[in-house]
């Protein structure tokens, strides 16, 4: 243990509160960007399934195989694959943006399963009766079917959130900031071990906070 103990961290306070700010960042805009992405595959693998809404065999193949795909690849295998796309979508292929943009392009394929098995899990019963009433099929993914799974899709999104933090931690890797740089560099790299433990008691609370903000919406979204 590092001789200055706790003061370690108190030193480093204004680099402890500019990680958590990055950690944040990351994984909020990173869920958002996901959240939207996946949610539009997902209703594509819905829709196009053979027999759904829009069936189409030859376009849900290959979206299904993209993100059978891509979604399996380990996170730092990912980073460093989709360098020359983050260099030319974010101007750069280090730091928070680039962190953020791969995030954000890897928890899509992951919100896109996440998204169609929900859906499927929603009552047939329902969307037939919608279907005989003549609404469109896309006036059906949009008003009955979201609605209809929204409690699980919230708790999906909830567990999307747990692993954005645990990549945003990864990100060091490439010079990403947040946590997990801050745990590495002031550090593991430094024996101090004062610092990996408060990094990783802040990743926990954020891990917790949005764990527990995510139940308590399909809580009350279950309840209606």
């Amino acid at each position: 243990m590092n001789g200055n103990g706790f003061q370690s961290v108190i030193d480093t306070s204004d680099i402890f509160i500019g990680a958590i700010r990055d950690t944040l960042v990351m994984t909020l805009v990173s869920l958002v960007v996901a959240g939207v992405i996946g949610l539009a595959l997902g209703l594509v693998l819905y829709a196009t399934r053979p027999g759904n809404l829009l069936g189409n065999r030859t376009v849900h193949t290959i979206v299904n195989v993209v993100v059978n795909i891509v979604r399996p690849i380990p996170f730092v295998i990912f980073l460093a694959a989709i360098a020359p796309l983050s260099r030319v979508a974010v101007q750069t292929t280090i730091g928070v943006p680039a962190v953020t943009f791969a995030i954000s392009l890897a928890a899509s394929f992951a919100v896109a399963r996440i998204v169609e098995q929900n859906l499927l899990a929603v009552d047939p019963g329902v969307v037939e009766a919608a279907r005989a009433s003549g609404a469109h099929p896309v006036s059906i993914l949009l008003t009955v079917l979201i609605p209809e799974g929204i409690g699980p899709l919230i708790l999906g999104y909830t567990f999307i959130f747990v692993g954005i933090v645990d990549m945003t931690a990864q990100g060091a890797l490439i010079g990403g900031g947040g946590l997990g740089e801050y745990a590495i560099v002031y550090g593991s790299q430094r024996y101090d071990w004062w610092i990996v433990y408060v990094s990783v008691a802040a990743i926990v609370v954020i891990v917790q906070l949005g764990q527990l903000v995510g139940n308590r919406l399909a809580r009350a979204t279950l309840r209606r």
